[in-house]
């Protein structure tokens, strides 16, 4: 029997520099995909997966991501008085319980494995999900609720994986595969944007982890890898070495890359046509520009 996934670690420490400068004064987390922020779908997302504890490492300029998931008694008051009670109550069930969340800084950008490792406190010595906000997650199962799933038959280390161009390579951590089962794939290495040439496969991770908490040990080495940072496949490719299993998943659903432009033009047009009230109204005005 494994032990549950009650945890959840969200990485938004980031400057969001591709997106300037609409990122100079917002968190790149909180820009809208239709009418809620990105972060906001990556909560809903582990909360539908089981999550009961939900970590935020973030840095300066963050505070809009605190106030969203916090009560805003003046907005809450004014909705009372002008009778928008729906409006009151939806915003209230997206609230988490008191409690639920805790928020720990990142002072310096120095990469995915150190904001990780600066959770070590708050997750304690159990396993944990990491969930990557920039990579939106449209799935009938929700996509965590999914490896949780793979997680109660493999135990050990789990993502997220997809197939891209072998010419992608260098923008991704990549499995080295030793066997595959359906969906799930066992890893026997994992190596952080190899060239092409070089890429032991095309199965590449996303931004959805299941991770075991001895992790924390080899990111508290400090050692920097791709990009001259601490890089969290490094310390999966070690916690292989030391004999954990790590396995890929392919879930079943769509992964839009909202840390890229054309990515989050791109979901907010596939979610908004897929809004009840608004996709009508979205598909007619596309069709005036194509």
């Amino acid at each position: 029997m494994h032990k549950p996934i009650r945890k959840a670690v969200f990485p938004v420490a980031g400057l969001g520099t591709r997106f300037l400068p609409a990122t100079k004064a917002m968190p790149k987390e909180m820009l809208p995909i239709v009418d809620k922020p990105l972060i906001h779908y990556a909560v809903e997302e582990a909360k539908a997966a089981g999550i009961e504890q939900f970590f935020f490492v973030t840095s300066r300029g963050k505070s809009a991501i605190d106030d969203h998931f916090d009560r805003a008694f003046e907005l809450e008051a004014t909705l009372r008085e002008r009778g928008k009670e729906d409006v009151l109550e939806e915003l209230e069930a997206r609230l988490p319980e008191p409690g639920q969340i805790a928020y720990t800084r990142q002072q310096t950008p120095l990469g995915l494995g150190h904001a990780v490792w600066c959770a070590r406190e708050l997750v304690g010595d159990e396993p944990f999900a990491v969930l990557l906000a920039d990579d939106l997650m449209v799935c009938e199962v929700p996509c965590l609720a999914q490896m949780v799933q793979a997680y109660g038959e493999t135990g050990g280390n789990l993502a997220a994986i997809i197939e891209v161009p072998r010419a992608q390579t260098n923008r991704y951590g990549v499995l080295d595969v030793v066997s595959h089962n359906g969906r799930l794939v066992r890893a026997r290495g994992v190596v952080e944007k190899p060239e092409p040439a070089a890429a032991p496969s095309t199965l590449t991770i996303i931004g959805r982890y299941i991770i075991q908490p001895e992790v924390f040990g080899h990111l508290a080495r400090g050692e920097p890898g791709s990009g001259d940072e601490i890089q969290l496949t490094d310390a999966l490719a070690r916690l292989i070495e030391d004999g954990q299993a790590f396995h890929g998943l392919r879930f079943e659903g769509k992964r839009f890359d909202c840390g890229d432009k054309l990515g989050f033009l791109e979901a907010s047009i596939a979610l908004g046509l897929q809004h009840p009230d608004l996709g009508p109204g979205l598909r007619q005005i596309l069709s005036t520009y194509l």
